[in-house]
């Protein structure tokens, strides 16, 4: 999860959020910081900041807790499209060795026109000299922060700001939780820390952990393809090892690649997907309908008719989690929230309830219990939806959840009139969920009492701590908490730190069930064939640490044989003679003497020692690795350990050697002859055009003053052609990073040509001068380059981001015309120019913004390239015209509100770049339907529900920007058309307050411009208005109007005059000074607005197995 920053490359990129900086660990803690936490809020003004040179930047340094820190930023992201930021220890540099220190603290970009969208992310860390700084490798997006319209880059300055809290730490390097607390954490796989507190929850249900231990499963099961079998183990290990616990296998057995374990999920959403599973997979077994019995409940939904005897029940039941969400805004506590899910509302005037033969009726909605689960999880609903952003935002507010939750409290308030009162409902807190940070990131533990004892243990992805009641509780709470300015120099007045950590999740314990769930669970419960699979595991684990650390006393002997390269060149390889990682390994002792080393291959594959010859290997400096000499015998009376010091000069503990063989007429092995300076081995692959096969046939020693016209028998006889059969000879020179294949002279000796032992010879049949046609490469050089340069490329359609829809066999050397045309050709298009390509975004998975230019690139490795990571990903479009004559023209996306229907239709609008505003209305009169054909259209630019900008006519288009403004096209009214020098056109926007921003205005809804005659009173004004909107009476007298100005309301009476309210001057624009219409909205979530980027893709949580 969060981690420190480093200079990130490719492959570290591919992480979410937070990476790592390498440097030296350390076990000892410097004095400790007191237990009251020193706070400060440092605030950083970057001026000219689009001019900020250099990869990084940091801040002045500033003093908290008697420490220096500073703030450091990536302005254009730290290798990742996102603003990076993080918290930096000024003088780590110059610290004394192993010094640590523990702090909370909060990073934030203000936003400047609108300061409750300021971008915030908390966390805390103990900073030492392997982790001076922590913090946001993906903080904001660079297109949000750059964007000026969004707020936070105004007048080319940003405003930073540190809220540093530093808090008494824990030394947790040389921790041991197991030793510490009884228990053991789970590993995190980059950013699964939200499984984890999950996991760790589900375990400490005893009932549950012992109905997944019961669950069927054999010993021919793998781990990575059986979620029963993967939980089993992952429980086992959690119960009975002394270290932290990996979760691969289970989230192999999920069907999760690597991406889908660095994407931070939804907890509720994989608690339920993955109850849903083992209720599907429980089914039959003796632990059948264990998930219902745990946490299943039911309610009543109700509608009863006021003034006809009518009433409607529908029983449903609910797996809390999933399905019972309790409210935290404007609640404060579990009891006002579940007052608050069981309120009665009343389906009255235009909501009156359809009553079947009693036609429309005032009525009464609600909700109550029949019974609650034995286990009950109650979701904190902590997320919600922003209308006025359009997205997600956190809540942070104060919410307080008691130690003994009693839902019959009131006498039964919330069950139904025939609920069975026999059962007490009376709750004990068994778990509490926290997530620290954002909505768009952030970190998750959990606190939990695995006993329901009066100890509370943190579980923190590896490291499980202690801790104390309060800590659990009240400071999960979430709010604000005020702590003291110590620091000189700082404004010493207190200010209030939000806690962005809070409660998310809350797992309460019926006390009645309490016996039942909290049972005993130990190795019986346990198949036989899951202890002896694990207990072997274990064993091997053991194995591998027992060699780590005997490491030292042994060398890897890597042996590669003919066998070797007859097996690996043309199917793993081409290039080079072997794969060393797939040869066979020998562990042998370095004290050894190499002729025992012989003894034991004389016994692995039968060959006698003085049939044995070993060449060492070499690289070369073409980065090429062949075999190099033989060992001499004063080098084979060594032992292992000195001649791997003499062969390796890069000190490894590996000894790669070339077992030679000669083999008699009896094809038995003979000892190798002798070999003089005179003597060169070479290695011959034999390659077959029409089969675009390569295989290596064989070896032979060739005199120096030899010519390969001496061996052209020799080598017909190895690769099966007849014996004057004429063939051409190519050396394989190199193919990094470039391959180089030279032709070989057959009237030259060998050594003229500058071959010597170890090089390769390639072979092959001359080609014929318009021989086979279908031949693709007719020579060695040719088909290397081929092997060096092809590329398979996955294509995605653009709309379809996700899905695959073919692949092709390129080469990276291919041009943007030969790409497009093998596309075209794929799609069954007669013009390749209507093929538009998007590339791979490796560190978003997901297209990038900008699609690639029409021959914007010159070969298709650079339409691969991100960063320096290479993707195999491209995504095409088809488009209606050729994309040279597209690119010359400017498309906008226009939203055309009707004047007389309640219709909102969004078009795309073509133009020539040097067209006007003027331009944009003579098209969409073509493709709209107006009130009346003599109608005028004007264009409007909207942000954030006020408008901004009328377009005048004669403007450009080019330099318009729809990505983040709406472009709204509207008829002219009449009314606007003859306006007097005392009637005035003013703004007219929906808002309503926000109760926790400080009753701040929110607006929403879509503006409206209105005429206003001199001296109309509101009572007039708001007349029309209704009108307009054609709002119902009953809903309407909820309304009530303001005048706005610089976002400070002024309600106005009936008899208030409007126009004399809109004289001032002191406003920077219209949208500032503007009638303001209150109201509730009740307008739908909208689950995509017209320009919403379709690069904001969120992938849901999925268990394929």
């Amino acid at each position: 999860m969060l981690v420190p920053h480093q200079e990130l490359s490719a492959a570290d990129a591919a992480q979410p959020m937070e990476v790592v900086a390498q440097t030296e660990p350390t076990n000892t803690a410097e004095s400790q910081a007191p237990e009251d936490p020193q706070t400060s809020r440092f605030t950083w003004t970057i001026e000219n900041f689009t001019r900020v040179s250099g990869k990084k930047h940091y801040s002045d340094v500033f003093v908290v807790g008697g420490f220096k820190w500073r703030v450091l930023i990536f302005p254009k992201g730290n290798n990742v499209d996102h603003l990076s930021m993080y918290l930096d220890v000024a003088d780590s540099g110059n610290l004394p060795y192993g010094w640590s220190r523990y702090a909370q603290f909060s990073l934030a970009v203000v936003n400047q026109i609108h300061q409750k969208y300021t971008a915030r992310k908390d966390t805390q860390h103990q900073f030492n000299a392997r982790e001076s700084d922590w913090g946001f490798t993906s903080f904001m997006p660079l297109s949000e922060l750059y964007d000026p319209s969004r707020g936070y880059l105004v007048n080319d300055t940003v405003v930073v700001e540190a809220e540093v809290a530093v808090r008494k730490m824990v030394d947790y390097w040389t921790y041991d939780s197991k030793k510490e607390t009884g228990y053991v954490g789970l590993k995190n796989q980059g950013a699964t820390c939200y499984m984890n507190s999950l996991l760790q929850t589900l375990y400490h249900i005893p009932y549950f952990r012992k109905a997944v231990y019961h669950m069927p499963t054999t010993e021919n099961d793998m781990p990575s393809g059986s979620i029963p079998l993967a939980l089993q183990s992952l429980f086992y290990k959690l119960q009975y090892s002394d270290n932290s616990v990996a979760t691969k296998e289970l989230t192999k057995s999920f069907g999760w690649d690597t991406y889908d374990s660095f994407m931070q999920h939804d907890v509720q959403e994989l608690n339920r997907v993955l109850c849903e599973k083992l209720e599907d997979k429980m089914k039959g077994t003796v632990v059948e309908g264990t998930i219902e019995q745990l946490f299943e409940g039911h309610h009543i939904n109700y509608i009863e008719c006021i003034n006809v005897d009518y009433k409607s029940n529908r029983k449903e039941s609910f797996y809390g989690l999933a399905d019972l969400q309790l409210d935290v805004k404007g609640c404060r506590d579990v009891y006002a929230s579940f007052d608050k899910y069981v309120e009665v509302e009343r389906l009255e005037g235009d909501n009156k309830y359809q009553a079947e033969q009693h036609g429309l009726q005032d009525a009464r909605k609600g909700v109550l219990f029949l019974d609650f689960p034995p286990v009950l999880q109650l979701q904190l609903k902590r997320f919600e939806y922003d209308y006025m952003r359009d997205t997600m935002v956190k809540i942070n507010d104060r919410y307080e959840f008691p130690l003994q939750l009693d839902l019959d409290k009131d006498d039964g308030k919330y069950l139904t009139p025939d609920a069975d009162r026999s059962i007490r409902n009376l709750y004990t807190l068994h778990s509490v969920l926290v997530h620290s940070g954002g909505v768009h990131g952030g970190h998750y533990y959990a606190f939990i009492r695995p006993t329901l004892s009066d100890q509370w243990y943190k579980f923190d992805d590896e490291r499980v701590t202690k801790e104390d009641t309060k800590k659990a509780l009240e400071e999960q709470y979430g709010g604000e908490e005020e702590l003291p300015q110590v620091n000189p120099g700082f404004n010493n007045t207190p200010f209030k730190f939000t806690k962005y950590s809070n409660a998310y999740m809350l797992v309460y314990i019926r006390e009645s069930d309490k016996e039942k769930i909290m049972c005993n669970v130990d190795e019986k419960d346990i198949a036989e064939h899951l202890r002896i699979r694990l207990k072997k595991e274990q064993e091997e684990k053991e194995h591998k640490k027992k060699e780590k650390a005997e490491a030292h006393l042994y060398t890897i002997i890597k042996v590669a044989r003919d066998e070797d390269l007859k097996e690996q060149i043309g199917k793993n390889i081409y290039f080079d003679l072997v794969d060393h990682e797939k040869v066979r390994n020998f562990r042998i002792q370095k004290q050894l003497p190499f002729n025992s080393f012989k003894e034991e291959v004389a016994k692995e594959y039968g060959i006698p020692v003085q049939s044995q010859r070993f060449w060492l290997w070499a690289k070369r400096q073409n980065h090429t690795y062949r075999p190099n000499r033989p060992l001499a015998p004063h080098e084979e009376a060594q032992s292992v350990g000195q001649l791997r010091e003499v062969s390796n000069k890069a000190h490894n503990a590996e000894l790669k050697l070339f077992l030679e063989v000669e083999l008699g007429l009896d094809l038995r092995p003979i000892r190798p002859p002798e070999k003089s300076k005179e003597d060169i081995l070479l290695f011959f692959k034999l390659y077959n055009p029409e089969k675009e096969e390569l295989r290596f046939v064989g070896r032979l020693f060739v005199k120096a003053l030899g010519k390969p016209s001496d061996i052209l028998t020799k080598l017909n006889e190895m690769a099966g052609f007849s014996p004057n059969e004429e063939i051409e000879l190519y050396e394989e020179i190199k193919f990094e990073p470039n391959v180089m294949c030279e032709h070989i002279d057959k009237k030259l000796s060998f050594r003229s040509s500058q071959l010597e032992d170890g090089d390769i010879i390639s072979f092959q049949k001359p080609s014929i001068p318009g021989g086979d046609t279908q031949v693709r490469y007719k020579d060695v050089p040719s088909f290397l380059e081929y092997v060096h340069n092809r590329q398979v490329v996955h294509f995605r359609c653009l709309e379809k981001p996700k899905e695959e829809e073919f692949c092709l066999e390129l080469s990276k050397l291919h041009t943007y015309d030969d790409v497009v045309e093998r596309v075209a050709r794929q799609l069954g298009l007669d013009d390749p120019s209507k093929v538009r390509l998007t590339s791979h975004n490796c560190y978003s998975q997901q297209p990038k913004p900008q699609p690639i230019r029409y021959r914007g690139v010159e070969h298709l490795l650079d339409m691969l390239v991100h960063y320096n990571q290479t993707s195999d990903i491209l995504y095409y479009e088809v488009l209606d015209i050729p994309l040279p004559e597209l690119q010359c023209l400017k498309t906008l996306k226009v939203a055309f509100h009707h004047a007389t229907k309640d219709e909102v239709v969004i078009h795309s609008i073509r133009l020539s770049k040097n067209s006007t505003i003027s331009d944009v209305i003579t098209d969409l009169k073509t493709k709209v339907e107006l009130s009346n054909p003599d109608a005028e259209l004007r264009l409007l630019e909207v942000f954030y529900h006020k408008i901004y900008k009328i377009f005048p006519p004669h403007e450009k288009i080019e330099n318009i920007n729809d990505q983040y403004w709406t472009l709204r096209a509207e008829e002219i009214p009449e009314e606007e058309k003859n306006l007097t020098a005392q009637d005035r056109l003013i703004h007219v926007y929906h808002f309503m307050k926000d109760p926790n921003q400080n009753q701040q205005i929110q607006n929403f809804g879509d503006p409206f411009l209105l005429v206003i005659r001199e001296g109309e009173t509101a009572a007039e004004v708001m007349d029309r208005v209704q009108k307009k909107l054609r709002v119902p009476n009953e809903e309407f007298a909820k309304w009530k109007v303001a005048f706005i100005s610089m976002n400070r309301p002024e309600y106005l009476q009936d008899i208030d005059a409007v126009s004399a309210r809109f004289q001032r001057r002191d406003v920077y624009g219209a949208w500032e000074q503007y009638l303001g219409l209150e109201h509730t909205d009740t307008t739908p979530k909208r689950s995509y607005t017209a320009n919403q980027n379709r690069h904001t893709y969120e992938k849901p949580v999925k268990i394929y197995n």
